[in-house]
């Protein structure tokens, strides 16, 4: 982090595994049988986008629950047959659920002894946002994510600018759009983040986690009636929009464009030119980006 260029082989930390040293070592985890909506509180409580599920005797890795499962469930994806099948609509009473019931399980995993180099190709390879580590037995050690890759990166004086990674064919929603409806989008098109947009004009953008929050921070029950999915889901987007845009232009240095994101904790920016919506740049991209120069 002194602005020097990333050396992999010499600019080692001094811990045990370069790969726990750069992610996070002290991982909170959840047992299956823990109740989705308490796993929603704790995620949200503690700022994670994703969760591990381990055995509550052993810590071997079972699952993971992320903000994309818990869109899924509020009416993204198959997920949403909890609500609809098993609870019939009433989705209060189906994030009482274990997590096991919505929780990732086919996982991708690095071991401690794993090379940075290669952790990174493997997270943009899969357009995975965490890895958890995990030694030769499942045994959960850690996880590390884009956010500390990015972390890592920023000290590399990159070349590239937004405008050379950013994402061009966006899929925007309208400050209408109800919630469900918003993520039934984010599933189908494996997104975590959509722009939100009326007549050409950027409102913000709206996010997984933003739609885990409804649930997390306790906002979902003040729109209840019935409890079924229309009383909870069926609200605007606008409802979810907080807090000041952040945007960034198409020629900002990229790693300029990381060390905004960072210092704000946010996972995307959306691109602005002549006051228009041209592109939107993520974690994922820039990690791409800065992982092509070294």
């Amino acid at each position: 982090m002194n602005g020097r260029p990333v050396e992999f082989s010499t600019n080692k930390p001094e811990h045990p595994s370069e790969i726990l040293a750069i992610g996070t070592s002290d991982v909170y985890s959840v047992p299956q049988t823990m109740q989705i909506y308490r796993a929603v509180v704790a995620m949200c409580s503690k700022g994670f986008r994703r969760l591990p599920v381990t055995d509550a005797g052993t810590g071997r890795l079972r699952g993971l629950i992320t903000a994309s499962d818990v869109v899924d469930l509020m009416g993204g994806g198959s997920k949403f047959n909890l609500v609809t099948v098993k609870h019939q609509g009433q989705i209060l009473s189906a994030i009482n659920e274990p997590v096991k019931e919505i929780m990732s399980t086919d996982l991708e995993t690095v071991h401690p002894s794993d090379e940075l180099p290669d952790v990174v190709d493997r997270i943009v390879m899969t357009k995975t946002g965490g890895l958890p580590i995990v030694d030769n037995n499942d045994l959960l050690m850690g996880i590390i994510t884009e956010r500390d890759v990015l972390q890592v990166l920023t000290s590399y004086k990159s070349k590239s600018l937004v405008e050379d990674v950013m994402t061009t064919s966006l899929r925007v929603i309208s400050p209408d759009e109800t919630i469900q409806g918003a993520g039934r989008e984010m599933t189908r098109r494996n997104f975590r983040r959509l722009p939100v947009v009326s007549n050409d004009v950027l409102f913000g953008i709206v996010t997984a986690m933003d739609i885990m929050k409804y649930v997390g921070d306790g906002t979902i029950f003040e729109n209840i009636t019935t409890g079924s999915t229309d009383d909870v889901l069926g609200i605007s987007v606008r409802s979810l929009m907080k807090g000041d845009l952040l945007t960034t232009s198409p020629l900002e240095n990229v790693g300029d464009a990381a060390r905004f994101m960072l210092s704000k904790g946010v996972g995307a920016l959306p691109v602005i030119e002549d006051s228009r919506l041209v592109g939107i740049i993520t974690e994922y991209d820039l990690v791409r980006a800065l992982q092509n120069e070294l």
